[in-house]
């Protein structure tokens, strides 16, 4: 059985058709380096379809349905460039682009567990300044896992109570510490006797 011949391609046609292929390539290329399957951008083979894209740009294509043909390729072009760009650029600044993942609902966000904030207190109302300092690393906490927070004159009421129950005999600081474990806050507190005695 005889084999059909090729149909003959013009060189624009040949090259039209690599265009296709390259931005194809690219594309695939863009989105592996977006979801973080390659280290970086697929600058070569961008430049590689760059050229093509300006060399016909410049030059002036003769037959028709070529031309319509590397139109469309060409405004394709500039779509995705400007989408790459953007998620470069979002990438760049740190905020989520337009190929950013979108996060699982059902995946709970970790929080590591850590002390944020100790104070040590003997009369929390002439120490405002160390009070303000620990409601606010409460609060943080608290909205770091999700919790609002808590009126400010209840947590100070809150330490006044514990430095009076804690500090019975009056010589005593009271420690109070902020902490994160296993998405918990606590806030402790403990009376420091005996140190630096």
């Amino acid at each position: 059985m005889a084999k059909h011949p090729q149909p003959h391609l013009s060189e624009v046609e040949r090259d039209l058709q690599k265009l296709e292929t390259g931005l194809k390539n690219l594309e695939a290329q863009y989105n592996m380096f977006f979801a973080g399957r390659l280290p970086k951008p697929p600058w070569e083979t961008r430049s590689a379809v760059e050229a093509v894209v300006k060399r016909y740009d410049r030059g002036f294509i003769q037959n028709y349905a070529d031309r319509f043909r590397f139109q469309t390729l060409q405004s394709r072009w500039a779509t995705l460039i400007e989408l790459w760009d953007k998620g470069l650029r979002a990438r760049e600044e740190g905020r989520p682009g337009p190929f950013a993942q979108p996060k699982k609902k059902d995946e709970p966000k970790r929080i590591e567990n850590r002390i944020l904030h100790v104070a040590a207190f003997s009369d929390p109302m002439r120490e405002q300044d160390k009070l303000h300092d620990l409601y606010e690393s409460l609060a943080e906490a608290r909205h770091e896992c999700g919790l609002d927070p808590v009126p400010f004159h209840k947590f100070a009421d809150l330490v006044k109570t514990q430095v009076k129950k804690l500090n019975e005999d009056g010589d005593a600081e009271v420690a109070f510490r902020v902490a994160i474990k296993d998405g918990k806050v606590s806030l402790t507190a403990r009376a420091m006797r005996g140190i630096g005695e």
